[in-house]
Formats: C-alpha cells, structure tokens, sequence
C-alpha cells in the first residue's frame, strides 16, 4: 500500500499565518503539523508516500526532505490548484499506479495513529474504507450515512440536513477503483472534485464501501482554537528534559522540555510546557499548556496556554492567554492587571497601550 497525503490547501481559517506559509508546518509542540502525519504513516508500515503540494512546495521540500528520517520514500506531486481531493487522487495517478493507497489530509491530528485502520484495510479489502468519528457538528464535514454491517450508504459533503452524525475525518484507503470513480465525476458547486462525489460513485456502481468508527483523539488543525486544543493535548504527553540552562532565582514546576542553548532566568516555569533552542524567558511565568519555539525573547511577562513560533520577542506584555503568536512577532506593552488574547501573523509588531 503507498500513501497520498495532502499539504497543498490554502488554510483560509489560518489566516494571517498561511499568507506567508503553509498550515502544514505549523507547530504543534514545536513540531509541525504534518510530521506527525508521516510518523503515523511510517508506522502503520507504509513507505511509499506521494505528497502533495502546492504554492508552499519548497517549504515543505526543505523541512521533510527525502522523507528518509521518517522511515519514508517521498515523492512530491504538484498541484497547480486546490481543486479538491479527488482531484489531487488525479494528479498523482503516476505515482499511485495500480496499488491500493491510503489518502490522509497532512493536517490531520490523530492520536492513537493508524496502524490498526490500516491493517483492517489489507485484511478486510473494500473498494474504500473510511474512518469515521461522531461529532456534535456534522454540518462542518462530509458526513457518512452507514447501515447496521458498517456498509456506507451514503455520503455528503457538509448537508445542510445531515442523516447522521459520523464524520469523515481525512483518513481514507482506497484500491484502484477509485481512480475510474474520479475521473467520472464533475466539480460540484464550490468548483472542486470531492472525495464525497467519487465515494458515492462507487456506492452508486455496487461497490464495498466501508466504515470504521474511531474514538481517538482527532482534531483537524484547520484554525487557530484547533491548534491550541492539539498543542495543549500534545503536551500532556511531554517528558520533561532539561537540557538548558536554569538559573538559581528560577523554579521549574511538573514536566518542562528546555532545549539545549535555551535560558530561564529569574522566572517560573509551570509544565507542560516545551521551550525550544536559543530561547532567553527573563523575569516571567510561562506555562501550563504552552509551546515557545526557538530563538524567542519573553521578558517581564505571564503567558498560559499559548504557542509562540520561533523569534517571538514578548516584553512587558502582562498576562497572555490562549495565543498564538507568529515568527519574529514582537509584542511589547507596560505590565497590566488583567490578560490579552492575540493572534498574531508572522513579523508583525503590537504596542498593547493603556
């Protein structure tokens, strides 16, 4: 089986960040998003991965290379265009050839990974098998409609009306079928080709196609909220290391990952909470549930459940909460009694006033 994993999306929900780069590589716990996508993979026992990418394709070329530190052999597919799944199953067509395949969306967040999902899928062969999650929301998804057998009758992309509440959540295995199915249908409405429509091409043509209910933690990182849930999800796992430097005024409290080059002084810091290399926190309370990549500066100020990309500089900024601040940020203000919530795009600078 090889694998198509999609990282070629706009990320319109993340915006300001995806105005100067791709969501795929923005960290969760410091570590991009889409590294635990190919870590899933490769360990599920897949090795042949196709990626996609799109306008962003050298940012992700430099950050995951040649695939070989995952275990992994990385083929990269261009698409012009987000044009929607199915059409990305198109473009790779090469490159998937007549092997059964996986398709996983490079933003996805799953916890409990795939290797059982994938394993079901070889011993238990359908035309497509889709992993499915109930959520409070169906309106937001393509939603599948699946009978007593764990057949799937219907599916739907974002009804208005759902007939249920199983979600699709971008994980999906396919064999060959699928390819006559997405060079069958037509754009829908918004002007994509949509996994959905090719799925029900195949029910539609007396295909097996089938469900698998997970209750793992997912998420889809597709906007700023989702990013902290996951980051603060994450870090619930952390092992504490400290492999920088932590002054004698400092006190370190539960599990603090310290890179090595990194330096507390005078400050408290409350785990979880992961702090990457050259990073200086002066006088400050950092943490819980919160990530500070490397070569940041944050002087005289309380932060909590936030992410903080790298060159963050934060000074005199009171207390901040739940935010997520970009690459060489600045954010600079008098100290103030009460908390500030930002999101904050890559280089920009806020002066926080009285």
């Amino acid at each position: 089986m090889k694998a198509l994993v999609l990282a070629g999306g706009t990320g319109s929900r993340l915006r300001p960040f995806t105005h100067t780069g791709t969501k795929q590589l923005l960290p969760i716990a410091n570590k991009p998003v889409l590294f635990y996508g190919l870590e899933a993979i490769a360990a599920a026992g897949i090795h042949d991965v196709g990626l996609i990418v799109g306008e962003y394709g050298e940012d992700i070329r430099r950050a995951v290379g040649d695939g070989a530190s995952f275990g992994l052999r990385i083929t990269y597919v261009r698409q012009e265009r987000p044009l929607g799944l199915a059409h990305a199953v198109l473009v790779a067509r090469e490159f998937l050839a007549d092997d059964d395949f996986l398709v996983y969306l490079g933003d996805n967040y799953l916890q409990d990974g795939i290797a059982e999902f994938v394993r079901r899928a070889a011993d238990e062969p359908a035309a497509a098998r889709l992993l499915v999650t109930p959520v409070p929301d169906p309106t937001a998804f393509g939603v599948a409609e699946v009978d007593g057998a764990g057949l799937v009758v219907r599916v739907e992309e974002k009804p208005p009306c759902p007939r249920g509440d199983l979600a699709l959540i971008g994980v999906y295995a396919f064999t060959p079928a699928l390819h006559e199915a997405v060079r069958a249908i037509r754009p829908s409405a918004r002007g994509e080709l949509e996994i959905t429509t090719a799925i029900q091409w195949l029910i539609d043509h007396g295909l097996d196609v089938r469900a698998e209910n997970t209750t793992s933690v997912w998420r889809d990182t597709g906007s700023v909220d989702d990013m902290l849930e996951v980051n603060r999800h994450v870090l619930d796992g952390l092992t504490g290391r400290l492999d920088g430097k932590v002054d004698q005024d400092s006190a370190v409290v539960g599990r603090v990952s310290l890179a090595e080059g990194a330096v507390v002084r005078g400050s408290r810091i409350v785990g979880p909470v992961i702090i990457g290399p050259g990073s200086v926190i002066s006088n400050a309370v950092i943490g819980p549930y919160t990530s500070i990549g490397a070569n940041c500066r944050v002087r005289d100020s309380s932060i909590e459940a936030s992410v903080l990309l790298d060159g963050a500089d934060v000074e005199h900024a009171g207390r901040i909460e739940r935010s997520f601040i970009g690459r060489d940020a600045v954010v600079a203000a008098p100290p103030f009694p009460y908390a500030h919530r930002l999101v904050l795009g890559d280089h920009s600078k806020v002066h926080l006033n009285p």
